[in-house]
């Protein structure tokens, strides 16, 4: 694997400032919370991007300070089985729903029910192991994306950043997550959710980077996918902190997510 070439204030603004088309670019980063970075090869499956390492993470998870810069971490999973409780019922299932088809994250939001009506529905969604879907989740979507930013759980899930075109206005992201595997390999999601998992981490391999760690990393240019998956609304997260790294959260206006996700095709 590539080695993040580490560097500090004025080197760490000078070397982000020569990467080709960041100027005006959205998406990215605050300056002081990029630790490293591990820059695209000059040719080949390496070229196509750079990653902006950084010390931001979920607010919510172990090892977070303050707003969702890490501080002293745990150690991160291994292996790829699920490794959380939290509605684990709905993040390991397909839904059976015919698959919806949007332009971009945007056009998606438009179609979600409200924050309010989920939080307060009939019947209350738990975050128990055995929470099922509800009527609102059971909608399969196949979304035209960027991936801006991603992080590894500590679930096991690949919690990752999508957002619209960089060219497009306005500005907007939400969290799709690839979900850690069912233990169980007869389960019918097992064969998509491995598969999914199987082309993000080929995606790195065939770059000769790294996967993200428990720490979010920003990815320059943005990576185009097409991600199929159904929707979630993160019961756990729609009061208090909410997920997502502390340089987007502001335009990440719902709690909504693709998770799991059940395809990854690459550009």
């Amino acid at each position: 694997m590539a080695k993040s070439k580490k560097k500090t204030g004025p080197q760490m603004m000078a070397a982000l400032a020569n990467l080709p088309g960041l100027a005006n670019r959205p998406g990215l980063p605050a300056p002081d919370s990029i630790t490293s970075i591990t820059p695209a090869a000059p040719s080949g499956p390496g070229a196509k991007f750079t990653v902006i390492h950084t010390n931001e993470m979920d607010a919510y998870e172990e090892g977070a300070l303050g707003p969702g810069i890490a501080g002293v971490l745990p150690s991160a999973p291994t292996g790829d089985n699920f490794q959380g409780t939290a509605r684990k019922a709905s993040k390991l299932s397909i839904s059976s729903a015919p698959t919806e088809n949007f332009k971009d994250v945007l056009a998606l939001i438009k179609t979600l029910p409200a924050h309010e009506k989920m939080v307060n529905h009939k019947p209350k969604i738990t975050t128990t192991a055995t929470s099922k879907r509800v009527k609102e989740e059971e909608r399969n979507v196949s979304v035209n994306a960027f991936i801006y930013a991603a992080s590894r759980e500590d679930d096991n899930d690949f919690h990752l950043i999508i957002g619209r075109s960089p060219s497009a206005t306005p500005e907007t992201y939400m969290t799709m997550e690839l979900s850690g595997l069912p233990t169980d390999k007869n389960s019918p999601a097992f064969v998509p959710l491995k598969k999914a998992r199987e082309a993000f981490k080929k995606l790195f391999k065939d770059a000769g980077k790294n996967p993200p760690g428990l720490k979010y990393d920003f990815y320059h240019p943005p990576i185009p996918v097409q991600i199929d998956g159904s929707l979630f609304f993160d019961m756990s997260h729609a009061k208090g902190s909410r997920p997502g790294p502390p340089s987007l959260k502001s335009r990440m206006p719902v709690v909504w997510e693709v998770h799991p996700i059940s395809k990854m095709d690459f550009k």
